[in-house]
């Protein structure tokens, strides 16, 4: 299977909706776009406040990040992230495609076997610019 994650962004909606309507920055639209674009058996969340999370789930807007956490604080999230993963794919069989910063994926790469990260080493607007050339509009 082959399985995105894409993390939060900071801006979202003022109102609860489908976690996939909540974060309303262009980089999350054009993420969340070319998450699809890759015809994914699953797609999942990376939220700073409510771990791993599907699309459809519904939540409300919150102001958490991993960027103002030590790492500490960052592995436990990461820990509970991999319990919930664990539980829904296969860490060790399953490829898995991470568009999130550093700080997001850090400490999930060691436990999942198969993995790219597309955008690594961009900056945000080089990463911005990069997945504008990846999704039609």
């Amino acid at each position: 299977m082959v399985i995105v994650l894409i993390s939060c962004v900071g801006k979202k909606k003022s109102s609860k909706c489908k976690a996939k309507d909540l974060y309303d920055s262009t980089w999350f639209h054009y993420g969340w776009r070319y998450a699809q674009s890759l015809n994914p058996d699953k797609i999942f969340i990376l939220s700073a406040k409510h771990g791993l999370v599907d699309p459809e789930t519904q939540i409300g807007p919150y102001q958490e990040t991993l960027n103002t956490k030590g790492d500490k604080k960052i592995q436990e999230w990461a820990a509970g992230i991999l319990k919930v993963l664990d539980q829904k794919t296969h860490l060790n069989k399953d490829k898995f495609v991470i568009i999130a910063g550093e700080k997001y994926r850090r400490h999930l790469v060691g436990a999942i076997c198969h993995y790219k990260i597309p955008m690594d080493g961009l900056r945000i607007g080089e990463q911005l610019a990069w997945l504008k050339q990846r999704c039609p509009k």
